[in-house]
Parts: C-alpha cells; sequence; structure tokens
C-alpha cells in the first residue's frame, strides 16, 4: 500500500461520552481504510459495524499475539512472542478452544444468576459505605471500583488484604501514559501476586471459581497464573469504567434516569445501551490476515494487521437510529432498526464474562439511584477528569453528591 495515512488517535474526544471523531468521518467515507501502526507496519483499520461484525467472525484472521502489530505505542517487548500459555485471549484453535472450554461454564446465564444475591450484597455494602461516609463522594473509588473489585476477587478467592495491591498494578498496567519500567514492574507485580494464591489453593481450598479450576484440572502454575491475570484484568478494570463512566453519562441525561425510574423493566435495556453508547474499549480489538482475504472489495494481504473501532461500529448509522443519543429504551422497542452492539466483540473470541458485567451493572445502577435519588455532580461536568491516555475509557474520578 502506499496510501496508507490514518493513524490512530488517542485523545481527540468531542465530549465525555463520545469517541474521536475522526472515526466518524473514516466510517462515512471509507470504512476498510489503510492505517499506519505504531511500528510502521501498514494495516488497515475496520470502523463500520457490518465490516467489524463479519472480520470478528472469520477464521481466515488470526488472534494470536505474535502476530500483531500495535496501532498505538506500547508493547512492552520490541519481539513479537506468542502468548504465555494460559493468555488464551490472545491464542488461535485449538488452543484458544481448550483452555476457553475449561471456564465457560463459571460464565453461564444460569451461574451468573445464582452470583446475583452475592453481587446485590455487594452493592448495598458499598452504598451503605456511601451514606455513613456522607456527601460529597468520589463515586469511582466508592462504588464503581470497589463493587467489581470485591465481585472478581471473591470469584477468584483474592483475600480482602491483597486487594488493593491488585488493583494498584493494574491500574498502571492500562494507563497509556505509564513510562515502561513501570509498566513491566506493574505486570512482574501482578504476575507475582497469583502463585502464593494458587499454592494456598491447593493446599487449603477454598469455595470459588479459582479454587475449583486449581484442584480440578491439570493446569500448570504458570497457566493458573495467566489464566488469573487475565480474569481479575478482564473483570475488573471493564466493569469498573463501565459503572463510573456510565454513571456520568445517565447523570448528564436526567430524563433518562427519570425513565428507568418509572419503568424499572428497562435496565436491561438501559445496561445495552450504555455498552452500546459508551463502548470503553477504544483500542482494539486487532486481526491478523492468515491469507489474502477480500472484504467488500479490499484486499487485506496476508500479514496484514486489522484494528477494529468497536466505538465506531456501535454508533454506526447504518445500523442504529440515532446513533449518537443515549435512549434507553432501544433496545426494549420491538421492530426498531437497532442491531446488537459489539461492546463484547463477536465471534470464538466474544468477551467470556460479558453476563458477569452486565449482572453487575444491571444491580448497581437501580440500586444507586434509589438510595440516593437526589444524585449529582458535585462539580461541573467538564471539569470530570477522564481517562484520555488509557487502553480502557472512563472517568479518573466522578465527585458526586447528594
Amino acid at each position: 500500500m502506499t496510501e496508507t495515512a490514518f493513524t490512530f488517535p488517542t485523545d481527540k474526544r468531542p465530549g465525555p461520552f463520545d469517541p474521536p471523531d475522526v472515526f466518524a468521518r473514516v466510517r462515512e467515507e471509507r470504512p476498510l481504510t489503510p492505517m499506519t501502526f505504531a511500528d510502521g507496519h501498514e494495516g488497515w483499520l475496520a470502523s463500520s459495524h457490518r465490516i467489524v461484525r463479519k472480520i470478528l467472525a472469520d477464521d481466515r484472521f488470526s488472534n494470536r499475539r505474535e502476530l500483531m502489530h500495535l496501532p498505538v505505542d506500547r508493547d512492552i517487548s520490541k519481539k513479537r512472542q506468542p502468548s504465555e500459555p494460559g493468555m488464551f485471549i490472545r491464542m488461535d484453535p485449538p488452543e484458544h478452544t481448550r483452555y476457553r472450554r475449561l471456564l465457560i461454564a463459571q460464565f453461564t446465564v444460569h451461574r451468573i444468576r445464582q452470583l446475583e444475591p452475592k453481587i446485590s450484597a455487594v452493592v448495598r455494602s458499598c452504598l451503605d459505605a456511601m451514606e455513613r461516609s456522607g456527601p460529597p463522594v468520589d463515586l469511582v473509588e466508592e462504588f464503581a471500583v470497589s463493587i467489581p473489585s470485591a465481585v472478581i476477587c471473591d470469584l477468584l478467592g483474592i483475600p480482602a488484604s491483597e486487594r488493593a495491591e491488585f488493583q494498584r498494578a493494574m491500574g498502571v498496567a492500562v494507563d497509556l501514559n505509564t513510562k515502561q519500567a513501570d509498566l513491566i514492574e506493574a505486570f512482574i507485580t501482578m504476575q507475582s501476586l497469583f502463585p502464593p494464591l494458587i499454592a494456598s489453593k491447593r493446599a487449603r481450598p477454598t469455595d470459588d471459581f479459582y479454587s475449583d479450576l486449581i484442584n480440578n484440572s491439570d493446569l500448570t502454575d504458570e497457566e493458573l497464573t495467566n489464566i488469573g491475570f487475565m480474569l481479575f484484568g478482564a473483570g475488573f478494570e471493564t466493569t469498573a469504567n463501565m459503572l463510573g463512566l456510565g454513571t456520568f453519562a445517565l447523570l448528564e441525561h436526567p430524563a433518562q434516569v427519570a425513565a428507568l425510574r418509572q419503568d424499572p423493566s428497562l435496565i436491561d435495556s438501559t445496561v445495552e445501551e450504555l455498552l452500546r453508547y459508551l463502548t470503553i474499549i477504544h483500542i482494539g480489538p486487532m486481526r491478523a490476515a492468515l491469507e489474502d482475504v477480500e472484504i467488500e472489495g479490499v484486499t487485506i494481504k496476508k500479514g496484514q494487521v486489522v484494528c477494529m473501532s468497536l466505538a465506531a461500529a456501535n454508533r454506526d448509522p447504518a445500523c442504529f437510529d440515532d446513533p449518537e443519543s443515549l435512549d434507553i429504551s432501544r433496545y426494549a422497542r420491538a421492530g426498531k432498526r437497532n442491531l446488537g452492539h459489539l461492546a463484547f466483540g463477536h465471534g470464538i473470541h466474544q468477551c467470556l464474562g460479558q453476563q458477569l458485567a452486565r449482572a453487575e451493572m444491571r444491580l448497581a445502577f437501580p440500586a444507586l439511584f434509589e438510595r440516593f435519588p437526589g444524585l449529582r455532580l458535585a462539580l461541573p461536568p467538564e471539569e470530570v477528569p477522564t481517562r484520555q491516555a488509557a487502553v480502557i475509557y472512563g472517568v479518573q474520578r466522578l465527585p458526586v453528591t447528594w
């Protein structure tokens, strides 16, 4: 390719809830456009819902880490190497299939429904702490971070005394501004936290998913460490940012909150709409072509990487009515031209923990607004600090009062 010019934006947003507006322009003009990656690789950006969904379901594209190039300068190693044992989200079948089958039973709709009383108890505990503290509070720290942290730590059996260290290391790892040495240190810290936990569960199994996996599989300690690392990151960071940014969005759309209060049955639609409208994963996913592949008249050469903008795909007017608006009734209306969002991806790599994230949001948002009907921002909305330079988008702090 000789026309590659597009480079991936990370911090040019027209508002706190919107992806960089360049994505909308590219999606309209050329939804599969040449893009220069951070290391000079000439690949592609996919930005329409139709093309993103098509590529994610196509087994001619690989998710193997050693084939990837990153759109932003983020790699802690200049050498592209295969994923470590257990890091199945960067693998293809059959390795990916083997690991995923060991985990999928823990994240079914039925299994998550069984966990809902525990999740509700965690939510109540966080709201009780907020009420005792009194306004103003940082909703990120007291609510958005506390809920998914407690839930995923409970699933993994991580002792309460160690949770802060897990959270700190993961926060450093997902910040694009983190220096290389600090990034490496954060990953080493996270990796070092799991072996002692695994050893303790081998000696004294506890009633949690991680103990069951450790003692009822043939996985090595290295595999278990990497699976634990991956599950913690996916189960904590993503949901925490959805809860924080989602609350911010709802506070800025009071008519939507009023509609939810009037009709609590809208909560499922509300969750889906927040996932579509906010789409906090703004960098990736990526796939590498295993052979020459033609997509809608464009030939992607073997070895070229396609970076997909889920945020752009989820604002695609070809698939969603009035896509730039937050409408919590969108998914509750029959017969409307609104396809399923891609916030959790699509195909065989679709997010394993999506039902857990949905359950936490479904239980947390109504409880928050019921407990604090007068909840409002404690500062002007334009002063809310957002995570402009982060792998996972969200708000850094959300001061609220009531």
